[in-house]
């Protein structure tokens, strides 16, 4: 398809239009486009222009694995990956800038030598045309004929008449040159504003990707900080976990070695106390508080990728409701127990324990015998990291076991 040479320039500028409209480029990204009245887009400008492109693309890409991250459960630490790799992106998006203003920077150079050395020798044609129009008006309209009417011979006129021609060329190519710089100085000119428009829009990109990039950066910084925090709080939470852990084992063991020196002291003919809890019991038992599991037996990992480990079940319930015992027994300790709070703990013979924690009243006492299905207290909030809950346990014949093996299925 052809253009003709008036259309070129207001064609340009509906192709920068319709290129900002559609893209999300800067519009002094956009701008530099606007070489195309010169002739087609430099190359180091349209690699630079497609890298730009590149680099927005995987940096939204990014933003969107934020998002999906902060509407769902993670670890902290992938927040701190994806917040440096922004910061990364950003980094080599200004650098790629840089190079585009270097780049630019060299093209308005370039564009203002052409436009002076343009406009130099327009100057100088225009003067030398101003001479040649003086001189023909002084000769008048008549001095082609008068030339070659006066002419001696035949070989004279021919003479006058290919130095009349040669004139007439020499002075219409003058005008075209005149007409031609003209134009010229015109585009580059035009050419010369885009250009200084280009890289006022690329310096104030520059500068908005930098304030961006220091935002980053200290966003950056406070969230590894909270990582940090975090993963000190939590390494502090295991840490007195274990110690009331410890504490509940000891406890317990010191009660089994009573009860053994107790039974060992009985004569050999009075029958042994048989647990209230039996291996027939799997998937029996009654659940001691209704409610979802906040948190179940075994190794749990956290959003830190720190590992606590449950001998329990958590069992969410609201703060108050009633606590029942899973079998009959006898209660041996009603006192707070570190990260367990208040704890009751209930001895169902031969060895097998029951353990209520985090409870906020207890409603028994050490000694006292107590059927199945007896309130022993109430739900309380012993972590102020977890909802209120009760924490459950079984100790059959020593360590402890998963409390939901013995509990019916619902």
């Amino acid at each position: 398809m052809m253009i003709h040479r008036s259309t070129a320039r207001p064609l340009c500028r509906s192709v920068l239009v319709a290129l900002y409209r559609a893209t999300a480029l800067p519009l002094g990204l956009v701008l530099v486009i606007a070489l195309c009245a010169q002739g087609q887009e430099p190359a180091k400008i349209r690699a630079q222009r497609d890298e730009l492109t590149r680099i927005r693309l995987e940096r939204a890409e990014l933003e969107r694995q934020m998002r999906d991250l902060q509407t769902t459960a993670h670890d902290l630490r992938e927040e701190v990956t994806n917040l440096k790799q922004r910061a990364d992106v950003t980094a080599r998006l200004i650098r790629t800038l840089d190079n585009q203003l270097v780049v630019i920077d060299r093209d308005i150079q370039a564009a203002s030598a052409n436009m002076v050395h343009a406009e130099s020798e327009l100057s100088d044609k225009k003067q030398v045309l101003r001479h040649r129009l003086i001189e023909i008006y002084k000769r008048g309209p008549m001095f082609t004929t008068q030339a070659l009417l006066s002419a001696q011979s035949f070989g004279d006129l021919i003479a006058r008449y290919k130095y009349l021609h040669m004139l007439a060329l020499r002075d219409r190519s003058l005008v075209k040159r005149v007409e031609a710089l003209r134009n010229q100085v015109g585009m580059e000119r035009e050419r010369l504003l885009v250009l200084q428009r280009g890289l006022a829009f690329n310096r104030e990109d520059k500068r908005v990707e930098e304030d961006r990039l220091r935002g980053l950066e200290q966003e950056q910084r406070a969230q590894l900080a909270q990582v940090q925090s975090q993963t000190r709080q939590t390494q502090n939470r295991i840490a007195r976990m274990k110690i009331a852990e410890t504490q509940l084992s000891n406890t317990i063991s010191s009660l089994e070695t009573e009860r053994r020196r107790a039974e060992a002291a009985r004569p050999a003919s009075a029958p042994r106390a048989a647990s209230t809890i039996k291996t027939s019991d799997y998937g029996r038992l009654d659940w001691p508080v209704e409610g979802p599991l906040v948190y179940t037996y075994g190794r749990a990992v956290q959003q830190n990728n720190t590992a606590i480990r449950w001998n329990g079940v958590g069992i969410e319930a609201k703060e108050g409701t009633p606590v029942r015992s899973v079998a009959a027994g006898r209660v041996v300790s009603v006192r707070q127990l570190g990260t367990y709070g208040l704890t009751v703990i209930m001895e169902h013979g031969a060895g097998d324990y029951s353990v209520y924690g985090s409870l906020s009243r207890a409603d028994v006492r050490e000694g006292q015998l107590v059927p199945k299905g007896q309130i022993l207290g109430g739900v309380g909030i012993s972590d102020p990291e977890l909802p209120p809950h009760l924490h459950f346990e079984i100790r059959h014949g020593g360590p402890a076991m998963d409390p939901a093996v013995w509990l019916r299925r619902r």
